[in-house]
């Protein structure tokens, strides 16, 4: 039995006539008459009682009839789910990410992409840098956002937004008169940071301030970027922070950016290649609105 079978006795039930559904289904009598008689000596019963001048169900058809419906019906609806899949309309997307992502413009690509995109369930995912090879490995997300994508070929990385990094002080520190700040004036105070065994981008600000001519006095390792914060206003440190972060006034921190040359915080999305077609429109997203995101190829 097929599908066939189901929509030609269908057709035929709703006409009560063989004629009638011949020229809805697009197919000649004949054929459609021996897909019927095929489909009742596959049953073992008549469906239909026919006589020169009309069709009748028999009560074994009445019943058919229902399931018949039913089991098109289903088809139909799985068959849409499964375009709708395809097409990126439906499913889920997983991101994973730092929480100070989420102070640039993701959380507004995030809602653009829902009021686009209303089939899809986007779920975040909370997680230190280094962990985001394993889950995107994993299939636990389907994308990530980092400052400083990880060495793995296996991976996709495209550059999503640039960022620059400032300076985060304690509110009245003697610094805070100044517009900007060099790296190199940072030389003699105590820094806060991100756990550098956990963060790459951590990691490159402290390079930085090794290219600068000093290394950084670390008193303090955050996992979380708003304990960093937290630890600037109450006078523990100074931190080197993206511009996004500065941007949360607070009156207890100063933030000035940094003059000369200094790090960048630029947010690279990370992603399996090849990408499923949810990823695809999600990263279609952001190029139309933010002008980024061309493939730079394998994390490296």
């Amino acid at each position: 039995m097929e599908l066939r079978h189901l929509r030609y006795f269908v057709a035929v039930a709703d006409s009560l006539s063989f004629t009638g559904a011949a020229e809805r289904l697009g197919v000649s009598q004949p054929p459609l008459s021996q897909q019927i008689r095929d489909l009742e000596a596959e049953l073992g019963t008549p469906l239909l009682w026919r006589t020169s001048r009309s069709v009748a169900l028999t009560p074994a058809g009445t019943a058919f009839l229902t399931r018949a419906r039913s089991i098109l019906a289903e088809v139909d609806e799985a068959s849409a789910e499964a375009r709708a899949i395809g097409a990126g309309r439906s499913g889920t997307l997983d991101i994973g990410l730092t929480g100070s992502i989420l102070a640039g413009p993701l959380g507004r690509l995030i809602r653009l992409f829902g009021e686009r995109y209303p089939g899809v369930l986007v779920r975040l995912h909370e997680m230190p840098p280094g962990e985001q090879p394993a889950a995107l490995h994993t299939h636990r997300t389907d994308l990530g956002f980092l400052r400083c994508p990880p060495e793995d070929p296996s991976l996709r990385v495209v550059r999503a937004w640039p960022e620059a990094v400032g300076v985060a002080l304690p509110a009245g520190h003697r610094l805070a008169e100044r517009t900007a700040i060099a790296l190199g004036d940072l030389s003699d105070e105590p820094f806060v940071s991100l756990r550098l065994r956990d963060s790459r981008f951590a990691a490159s600000l402290r390079d930085a301030c090794l290219s600068a001519g000093f290394v950084p006095r670390i008193v303090q390792q955050v996992v979380e970027s708003a304990s960093l914060v937290n630890l600037v206003a109450a006078g523990l440190g100074v931190a080197l922070v993206p511009d996004s972060t500065g941007a949360l006034k607070r009156p207890d921190i100063a933030y000035r950016p940094l003059a000369g040359p200094a790090p960048v915080a630029d947010v690279c999305a990370l992603y399996r290649a090849p990408a499923g077609a949810v990823t695809e429109n999600f990263l279609g997203l952001l190029r139309t609105e933010l002008g980024r995101a061309e493939p730079e190829g394998a994390a490296s």
